[in-house]
C-alpha cells in the first residue's frame, strides 16, 4: 500500500493505488488519529486546544467531494467507515469545493473534514484531502502520524456501516454546504459595491465543483453572467482541470464575443483560481496576489503581514514594502501559509500556483474568494485589471515571471539533477553573480540585481518545475534559457 501525503493531501491513479480498499484504510486510521488526539489532546500542539471545545457527543467530521469519476461513491464509503468507527459525519449533498468543506469544519466545530479530490490533476487521478479542525491543510506533524498508523495497520480488512442504517441512526447526515459558504463569502466582500458595478462576467467552471457555486453566487447579486463548461465531465475534456491560459482559451473567446468585463475560473475542487481581464487577457496568479494586497490595503483599509511561498513573485513584496507590511516566505504548499494565517496577524497568504486566502476566512486556498476579490477590485476602481497592474508597475517596478514544467523519466533523473545542484550549484547566471542560494524547498538562485531562478521537484507529479523572475521580458527569457540548460545537464 502506497499512501503518502504530498503538498495537498494524497493523490493517486485510479485502480492502481486509489482504490476503495485504500480509502477505507486511510479513513480507518484517521478515525483512530482523531479520537486518540482528542482523548490525549491536552499534550498535542495540534489538537490540544480543540479538545475542550468539542461536543461531548461523538466527534464530527465533514465529508465532501468534487466532480471526478466515482467521487461521490468514495465520499459515501468514507462516511460509512467513519460511522462504524464512532465518528459522526456531515456528508455534502452535492459536489463541494475544498474551501466550502473547510468553512463547514469551522462553522460546525467539527474535528476535521475530508474532500475526495485530486484538485487540478488529470482525470485518471483522484485524491483525499484531510482538513483538521482549524479548517486548513494538515500540517506535516498530522500527516506523519497518519502515515505511521497506516504502516502499522498491515493488511487488515476494514469494515463500514450500512449506509441506510447510518442515516437512520444519525451517524451520517446529508447537509447543504453551499448556503452557509455563500453567507461567509458575502461577509468578506462589499456586496453593495459589486452589485452596483453592473459588470458583465464570464465564468468557466472547467467541469469542476465551482459549477454549483461561482455563477450562482454572482447571479444572486444580480450580475449578468455567461457560463462555460458547467456540465459534469469526469474526463475534463481530456485535459487537467487546472485554469491555465491554454485551458481557458474558450473563456477568452467567449469574453471577446460577448464583450465581457472579467473572466473567472477555478480548478476541479475550486481551491485554485484563473483570472482573465477584458478582451480575454490572462492575469497571472502572481499578479493577482499583488493586486489583491493592493486592493485590501488601498480600497478596503485593511492591514497585516503577508505570507507567500518561496517560488512566488516578489511583486507582492514590493506592494507590501510600500505600505510598511512584513512579508514571510514559506516552503511550497499552502499548509505552511495556512499555519501562519490561522495564527493571526496575517492579512493575506498566497502562492504562485493559484492559491489565496485572507484574514477572517479559512486558512485554506479559496479560488472562489480570489475570483470575487478581483471582481470587487474592478468594481471599486472602474478600470481593467491590466490598467491597475500598469499603475503598480510604474510605482514599484515591473515583475515578469514564468513557471515551466519538465517531465522527468523516473526518480533517477530527479536525483541526478538534485545532486548536481547541491554539489556544484551555479555561481553566475545570465551574466550576474548569484547573491543567495535558498535550498529550503528546492533551489532558488537570487541574483544581486533582484532577478531569480528557481527549480523544485513536484510533490504530486513526476516533474521538475522551473521558475524565473526578472524586470523585463528579455532578461526573463535569458534566465529561462539558463534554467533549461541546467535541467538538460548542459551547464
Amino acid at each position: 500500500m502506497s499512501i503518502k501525503f504530498g503538498t495537498s493531501g494524497w493523490r493517486a491513479v485510479f485502480a492502481e493505488d486509489f482504490t476503495f480498499e485504500n480509502v477505507r484504510k486511510l479513513t480507518h486510521v484517521i478515525s483512530a488519529h482523531v479520537k486518540e488526539s482528542l482523548e490525549f489532546g491536552f499534550n498535542s500542539p495540534d489538537y490540544g486546544q480543540a479538545a475542550s471545545s468539542m461536543s461531548s457527543l461523538a466527534p464530527l467530521v465533514v465529508v465532501g467531494y468534487d466532480s471526478r469519476f466515482l467521487s461521490e461513491e468514495f465520499a459515501r464509503e468514507t462516511a460509512e467507515v467513519f460511522a462504524i468507527n464512532g465518528v459522526r459525519v456531515f456528508l455534502a449533498d452535492a459536489e463541494s469545493p475544498t474551501p466550502a468543506v473547510a468553512w463547514a469544519v469551522l462553522a460546525h466545530k467539527a474535528v476535521g473534514g475530508v474532500v475526495i479530490t485530486a484538485s487540478h490533476n488529470p482525470a485518471k487521478y483522484n485524491g483525499y484531502k484531510w482538513t483538521p479542525f482549524w479548517g486548513g491543510p494538515a500540517t506535516p506533524a498530522v500527516t506523519e502520524d497518519i502515515e505511521r498508523r497506516l504502516a502499522l495497520l498491515g493488511h487488515h480488512a476494514i469494515r463500514s456501516m450500512n449506509y441506510e442504517k447510518a442515516i437512520r441512526d444519525g451517524w451520517i447526515v446529508r447537509v447543504d454546504l453551499r448556503k452557509p459558504f455563500f453567507k461567509q463569502i458575502g461577509g468578506l466582500l462589499d456586496l453593495k459595491k459589486i452589485k452596483s458595478s453592473k459588470l458583465k462576467i464570464g465564468v468557466d467552471a472547467l467541469n469542476g465543483a465551482a459549477r454549483g457555486y461561482l455563477r450562482p453566487f454572482l447571479e444572486g447579486l444580480g450580475l449578468k453572467v455567461e457560463g462555460n463548461r458547467e456540465g459534469r465531465d469526469v474526463l475534463f475534456g481530456g485535459r487537467s482541470s487546472e485554469p491555465t491560459p491554454e485551458a481557458l482559451a474558450p473563456l477568452a473567446a467567449l469574453m471577446k464575443a460577448k464583450k465581457l468585463d472579467l473572466g473567472l475560473s477555478c480548478d476541479g475542487d475550486a481551491d485554485r483560481f484563473g483570472i482573465m481581464d477584458a478582451g480575454g487577457v490572462w492575469i497571472s496568479a502572481n499578479d493577482v496576489l499583488a493586486l489583491t494586497l493592493y486592493h485590501l490595503v488601498e480600497n478596503r483599509g485593511m492591514s497585516g503581514a503577508v505570507a507567500r511561498s518561496i517560488m512566488t513573485s516578489h511583486f507582492v513584496d514590493a506592494v507590501a514594502k510600500a505600505h510598511g507590511l512584513r512579508v514571510r516566505e514559506t516552503p511550497v504548499g499552502f499548509k505552511y501559509i495556512g499555519d501562519l494565517l490561522r495564527g493571526g496577524g496575517f492579512l493575506l497568504g498566497g502562492e504562485e500556483s493559484g492559491g489565496l486566502s485572507i484574514a477572517g476566512h479559512v486558512p485554506e486556498k479559496d479560488g472562489i474568494l480570489a475570483c470575487l476579490l478581483m471582481l470587487e477590485l474592478v468594481a471599486f476602481e472602474r478600470k481593467p485589471l491590466s490598467k491597475i497592474r500598469e499603475q503598480l508597475f510604474k510605482k514599484y517596478g515591473e515583475f515578469h515571471n514564468v513557471r515551466l514544467n519538465f517531465h522527468l523519466d523516473g526518480p533517477t533523473l530527479s536525483r541526478d539533477l538534485s545532486d548536481r545542484l547541491k554539489v556544484k550549484p551555479p555561481t553566475i547566471l545570465a551574466g550576474s553573480s548569484v547573491w543567495r542560494i535558498d535550498e529550503s524547498d528546492g533551489f532558488k538562485f537570487v541574483l544581486k540585481d533582484g532577478r531569480w531562478l528557481g527549480m523544485r521537484f513536484s510533490g504530486t507529479e513526476p516533474v521538475v518545475r522551473l521558475y524565473a523572475e526578472a524586470g523585463d521580458a528579455k532578461s526573463l527569457a535569458v534566465l529561462v534559457d539558463e534554467g533549461k540548460k541546467i535541467i538538460a545537464g548542459k551547464k
